[in-house]
């Protein structure tokens, strides 16, 4: 029988974490005097209770290992129990946010997705827009350890072929995930520490370079702001897209660059390609734009860096209304959500990875259909790639597809049209932030949206996150009886 009191356990010790945390919005608002401490008081108090009592009531399973099926509801329960708490704040507080509005809210912190529901950013307590950065940058490292440790065991997507990157967890996994997160933290809280320092030195004000510098490096794109990035144009944009792209580079390489290992970074077929691609995008972009608006080149440059950067790591910030740049760039923004980063990132989406594997695929089977007779094995830098790290990866573009395809439908029926529904699933499911169109575009968000629609994107933006198959894995009749 399925033991859930390690699962239980861990999720428990999380959600009192989650709730030690909301002293930080507790003692800004206390600094700032607008009277709303008392809201994250009461909800660190419900927060750690709750996660101790669970804890406790847990405690008594074996925290040594997970097997496999704990393993894959760990990793989906989490990012349920974490959300509604988290959600505690932006209900009790100024915004007096329904539940559905908070846990979407929430949700998209978590999940680093970025898509919001309230207007007027800029007159909201600082207690409350830390509380959003905080739950951005705690996903973030959060994806991290998953994507580093979890989803590799789970052979999710194709991520098993970084096993061995990863460090062998089979049979180990928490102790082993402890020691992987403690090398990622000094790096992630190093990485922030050094994009809020360069924010400072471009004059960006304390409070907003601490928010910013959490959300950039989780590429999650919550601001302080209504105009999001547009509030601090010029050198900050490039800062930013900076910052974007180091987070969105294997953290796993950080890691091994710390340890001496100094060519790892720059052997990495996977970074190679992300940069080669992002590159050539920025130059298409640019290019474009020179023809169809009179902006200065160097402005043209750098808000096609920034943007093109943000839609593609999945950050989500926008520092201007892309949606004017005329429909072929409104077309080439969509794709390359579709994108993201690298595998062990923040960033979101179908992966680098993924599209390097199923190029490599296809050159096979072309090859093969040239010379029936031959050999050929699809290679991932250097090594042959095994057809079950193939078939997962296949399945994983599969089951993406399908998956926006059924969130865009439902949306539909929500009475959403055809732009919202179709980019608001893509975005979701993708993790990217902002969508298409007047409604949830880089100059709008999705308040008003009905709730239907906004549990619906709360699913996806936990779907997406977690790659997909760790959560379809726990729906199926099969896996509650093996």
């Amino acid at each position: 029988m399925l033991d859930f009191r390690p699962v239980g356990y861990v999720i428990g010790l999380l959600v009192v974490i989650l709730g030690a945390m909301m002293v930080f919005p507790f003692l800004a608002d206390l600094i700032e005097g607008r009277g709303e401490w008392p809201v994250f008081l009461e909800s660190a108090v419900i927060t750690m209770l709750a996660g101790a009592l669970l804890a406790l009531s847990c405690g008594s399973g074996d925290h040594q290992g997970l097997t496999i099926q704990q393993t894959f509801l760990l990793t989906t329960f989490v990012w349920v129990a974490l959300p509604i708490f988290g959600a505690l704040p932006l209900m009790l507080g100024v915004t007096e946010l329904s539940f559905t509005d908070a846990f979407f809210e929430a949700m998209s912190g978590l999940t680093t997705t970025g898509s919001t529901v309230i207007s007027g950013l800029d007159d909201l307590p600082k207690g409350l827009l830390l509380w959003r950065g905080i739950l951005q940058w705690l996903g973030g490292i959060g994806i991290i350890v998953v994507a580093m440790v979890f989803l590799p065991e789970l052979r999710v997507g194709g991520m098993q072929i970084f096993k061995s990157e990863s460090f062998d967890t089979f049979g180990k996994i928490l102790p082993r995930a402890q020691a992987i997160a403690k090398q990622i933290s000094l790096i992630y809280v190093g990485l922030t520490l050094m994009c809020m320092l360069v924010y400072l030195m471009l004059g960006i004000g304390g409070f907003d370079a601490l928010v910013h510098a959490m959300t950039t490096i989780a590429t999650g794109g919550f601001s302080n702001y209504d105009a999001s990035f547009g509030a601090f144009s010029g050198q900050a944009e490039y800062a930013a897209s900076i910052f974007m792209i180091l987070a969105a580079l294997p953290f796993v390489r950080y890691v091994q660059l710390v340890n001496g290992q100094t060519q790892a970074m720059f052997r990495d077929s996977q970074i190679r390609a992300f940069l080669g691609t992002l590159g050539l995008l920025v130059l298409v972009t640019a290019g474009v734009l020179l023809f169809v608006l009179p902006h200065p080149p160097e402005q043209v440059l750098r808000q096609s860096l920034f943007n093109i950067t943000s839609i593609m790591s999945g950050t989500g910030y926008a520092s201007t209304d892309y949606m004017q740049w005329g429909s072929f760039l409104v077309m080439v923004f969509f794709f390359i959500g579709m994108i993201g980063g690298c595998a062990g990132s923040t960033a979101c989406s179908i992966k680098v990875f993924r599209y390097q594997l199923l190029f490599a695929s296809i050159r096979v089977q072309i090859q093969r259909i040239r010379s029936p007779h031959g050999i050929f094995v699809p290679r991932f830098e250097g090594r042959p790639v095994g057809q079950d790290v193939l078939s997962s990866v296949i399945s994983f573009f599969m089951f993406f597809i399908v998956t926006m395809g059924i969130v865009a439908w439902a949306l539909a029926l929500t009475g959403l049209d055809f732009i919202t529904a179709i980019s608001g699933a893509a975005t979701a499911v993708a993790n990217v932030g902002p969508g298409l169109g007047e409604t949830i575009g880089p100059a709008g968000n999705f308040a008003s949206l009905n709730d239907t629609a906004k549990w619906i994107l709360s699913s996806a933006m936990l779907i997406g996150r977690l790659e997909l198959m760790a959560v379809y894995a726990i729906l199926t009749v099969r896996f509650w009886r093996a």
